[in-house]
Order: structure tokens, then sequence, then C-alpha cells
């Protein structure tokens, strides 16, 4: 790697994201970010050049089911297990506007 990162970076990104590392914490994760970066850099020297760019790595399909209508069940026949039922509707208890 040209330029390994320093403990005084990752000092810095910790204080940025308002992290209280201690000391032993600023080694550890100095050290593993290190790591990290050394993996990108070895991606970086692959030769890619004959590998199509892409945005997703599998093709996109549609997962919809076709429209198709279909029997329901029948209105009275629902209504009549539900509690209040009201000019052929479901009546339910008020929520907006409820001092609790």
């Amino acid at each position: 790697m040209s330029v390994p990162i320093s403990r005084a970076d990752v000092a810095r990104v910790a204080r940025l994201a308002r992290l209280d590392l201690t000391e032993a914490d600023l080694d550890r994760y100095t050290e593993q970010l290190a790591g990290v970066l050394e993996h990108f850099s070895d991606i970086d020297s692959l030769d890619l050049s004959d590998v199509e760019p892409f945005t997703q790595p599998y093709r996109l399909v549609n997962v919809l089911r076709a429209d198709v209508e279909q029997p329901t069940l029948d209105r009275d026949e629902v209504l009549a297990a539900a509690p209040a039922p009201e000019q052929h509707r479901f009546r339910v208890p008020p929520i907006i506007g409820l001092d609790l």
C-alpha cells in the first residue's frame, strides 16, 4: 500500500464521528483499517478491463403476478363477522383528535 493509514487519521475520524476511543482502541482500529485498505489496493491491482460495469449483481425481473380478476369474499358474510357494521361498512373507533 502506498500511503498507509495513520493513527492520527483514525483519531481524527473518530473525533468527527464523536467516538470516544481509548489508546488501545486507536491501535486496534488503525491496524484493522490498514488491513481493509490493503485489501482495496489488492482489488485495485486487478485487470478488469474485460469486465463490463453493472449496477446489479442479478438481472432484475418483475416478481408481481398478473392482475387477474378472481372471486372475492361475500360482503354480507364478512360484515356479519364484524362487531358493529354500519350501512354496509365496518364501523371503527375514531383515532384522530382524541385527547389521551
